[in-house]
């Protein structure tokens, strides 16, 4: 079993921001797998099904961002994944708009999010898929920029790269036991 967390914030007002590119990810991946994401338990909305031909659960915790892991916790022990099979989709901005990058461990960096994550599985040995949003531009307020709305003018990089994250994930569990 694998559980695959896009991470973002709840509500209309964040729907389109930098800070919801794991939410937006973790829609592409479950619509790209024919996973609807209609089930609430576990501070959060999820979904059942296949992935890379591997039982698989999309999850969107409703909590803030900055509370995660109380949403990935009980999701995962319910359903008893390990966190080697937990994938984690955020945004990053150490990392170019445009791009991704995959690890299967790491620390949180500046991301409250993963920060959460990390302190409720008691561990940062887990998998996750990293979405460029960087740099901070200048004189802006880190907060501000991760919760402002993407630009128009770069959607369509912004969206090629939750394409690639997709991909990225389904590649990882296809090729990971």
């Amino acid at each position: 079993m694998w559980l695959i967390a896009g991470l973002g914030n709840p509500g209309d007002k964040y729907a389109y921001t930098w800070h919801n590119c794991g939410f937006l990810t973790a829609e592409l991946l479950a619509d790209r797998n024919n996973i609807t994401l209609d089930k609430s338990k576990f501070k959060g909305t999820y979904g059942k099904g296949k992935i890379a031909g591997k039982d698989a659960i999309i999850l969107k915790p409703s909590t803030f961002m900055n509370l995660s892991g109380e949403s990935i916790l009980p999701a995962a022990a319910f359903f008893k994944v390990e966190p080697k099979h937990i994938i984690v989709i955020y945004d990053d901005i150490d990392i170019a708009i445009g791009s991704i990058r995959v690890r299967s461990k790491g620390s949180a960096g500046t991301h409250n999010g993963m920060r959460s994550v990390i302190k409720c599985l008691s561990t940062q040995d887990f998998p996750r898929v990293r979405i460029g949003t960087g740099p901070v531009p200048e004189r802006w307020d880190l907060v501000d920029y991760v919760l402002s709305e993407i630009p128009k003018d770069i959607r369509q990089t912004v969206y090629a790269s939750f394409e690639d994250a997709a991909a990225a994930c389904e590649k990882y569990i296809a090729e990971n036991d």
